[in-house]
């Protein structure tokens, strides 16, 4: 249906390349399972997901389209058996006087019935059997959706907590960038003060101080958006909800990422799509079934008196059967046209099936060079950060003694600043990465999790339906 996938991930870290402090988990632990966020090892990340799991309100909506689209297996279902109607009736009435032979008034009468009907559809070609098997399919997709919406969810929210932690991280930076050009204002101010130093110098102090205030008290902005964000996704209130401040301090973990051919077992959306192209698959052999002739069988039977008295006497029964067939001898190539349709939306679905099955390897191997290349520049980043501070230590030096004006340690202040901000973001992008490569490669879902023709044909009890209220 598809093109062979590769044997291995292209942008998958080679065992001797040098990828940060990243790699991908050994080949015993090809597939992560379950609960996939416990990788990280955050106890309050495994917190929020475990409430979201229980009362994220998309979820329950995905989970209650499932359970209607279990129903209409047993409303399809339900047309392979027969039909039997009871229908008692009670009847009063008079003829007219003008409408017999005879003059006078005619005489009431009475009829009390206890019809029973019955009728049955004998499958003879299979056409309910089919529409059975397609909303079984359906229902299949239903359940994929529904695991695939559930970890849509999931990532969303682990991503919002990094989010928010990397938010955290850029607002200690920011408070030690006020701590220390607090500092530097008070030295060039005193400098000034004995007359050392310039009152330039001091106001340059003061506005380099003032920008990192403004900054750092925007910076709530975004943290207070993904904490809303987290509210939603496990169903609570935003005004009652917060996060406590906690600054990242994670790396992504060693993640199990198995072969290219494992992802189409592994992704639900995939699996949504191969049984949307079976029901359609399905569907055309519904549509050819119109081209024979439909039989049904009816019977009935019952009582029927004048009176009460007389209605369960032997003589009052009733009773009909017989057969009738109906074909369908010109439409005009209605059914001809109509088996056409289903096959172009076969082909169609084919076609949607292999591009999601592209997008899938597309959205893995993106990932995968994320994590590892952000890895990568993490660490030149880090002895990026280590040279800027060097540099404000020699300016800051050389300002003390009169070698350089002030201009130049604001410059390197400004430097020093902008790679931490760079070092603490590349630290947040990377977490945010490592949660999109668990999301493409399908969170701990397999398809060994979607439910059977069978399971999804079974009847519902209170028990299921009460799972997500």
């Amino acid at each position: 249906m598809a093109q062979a996938p590769p044997a291995a991930y292209k942008e998958a870290p080679a065992p001797d390349a040098a990828a940060g402090d990243w790699k991908v988990a050994l080949p015993q632990d090809a597939m992560l399972h379950g609960k996939w966020w416990e990788i990280y090892n955050d106890t309050e990340l495994n917190g929020l997901e475990d409430k979201l799991n229980i009362d994220n309100l998309t979820i329950k909506v995905y989970f209650e389209n499932f359970m209607q689209a279990r129903a209409i297996v047993a409303e399809v279902r339900s047309q392979l058996f027969p039909t039997v109607s009871f229908g008692p009736s009670f009847t009063r009435s008079q003829a007219s006087a003008n409408s017999g032979g005879s003059s006078g008034p005619k005489a009431q009468s009475n009829l009390i019935a206890l019809p029973f009907n019955a009728s049955w559809e004998p499958d003879l070609w299979g056409r309910i059997h089919s529409q059975v098997r397609e909303a079984q399919y359906n229902a299949q997709v239903s359940a994929a959706d529904l695991e695939n919406e559930r970890l849509s969810e999931q990532a969303s929210l682990a991503e919002f907590f990094f989010e928010i932690r990397g938010q955290d991280a850029l607002m200690a930076v920011y408070q030690q960038t006020v701590a220390d050009d607090q500092k530097s204002l008070d030295l060039t101010r005193s400098q000034y003060e004995t007359g050392v130093g310039t009152q330039i110098a001091v106001v340059e102090a003061q506005n380099t101080l003032q920008n990192a205030q403004s900054v750092l008290i925007n910076l709530g902005v975004a943290r207070a958006q993904y904490e809303h964000a987290i509210a939603v996704l496990t169903g609570v209130d935003p005004s009652s909800f917060s996060v406590p401040v906690r600054a990242l301090s994670a790396i992504p973990p060693a993640i199990p990422i198995g072969v290219p051919s494992q992802l189409l077992e592994r992704r639900p959306d995939i699996a949504a799509s191969e049984r949307v192209m079976a029901s359609a698959n399905t569907a055309i052999g519904v549509a050819h079934t119109a081209f024979f002739p439909t039989l049904t069988l009816s019977a009935q039977g019952g009582l029927e008196s004048s009176t009460l008295m007389h209605l369960f006497d032997w003589p009052s029964r009733f009773w009909s059967v017989g057969p009738s067939l109906s074909q369908v001898i010109y439409q005009g190539g209605l059914q001809r046209a109509t088996a056409m349709q289903y096959a172009a939306i076969y082909n169609g679905d084919v076609d949607s099936y292999r591009q999601t099955v592209l997008s899938a390897f597309q959205q893995v191997e993106d990932a995968l060079a994320a994590v590892r290349i952000l890895s990568q520049q993490i660490q030149q980043q880090e002895q990026a950060e280590k040279s800027a501070q060097q540099v404000v230590d020699l300016e800051t030096a050389r300002y003390e003694t009169g070698v350089d004006p002030y201009i130049n340690v604001v410059t390197a202040q400004n430097t020093l600043l902008a790679d931490r901000q760079t070092l603490t973001t590349l630290h947040t992008q990377v977490m945010t990465a490592s949660v999109q490569l668990i999301e493409a490669l399908g969170g701990g879902w397999d398809s060994t999790q979607l439910p059977t023709p069978q399971q999804v044909t079974t009847k519902i009890t209170p028990a299921e339906t009460a799972i997500q209220r």
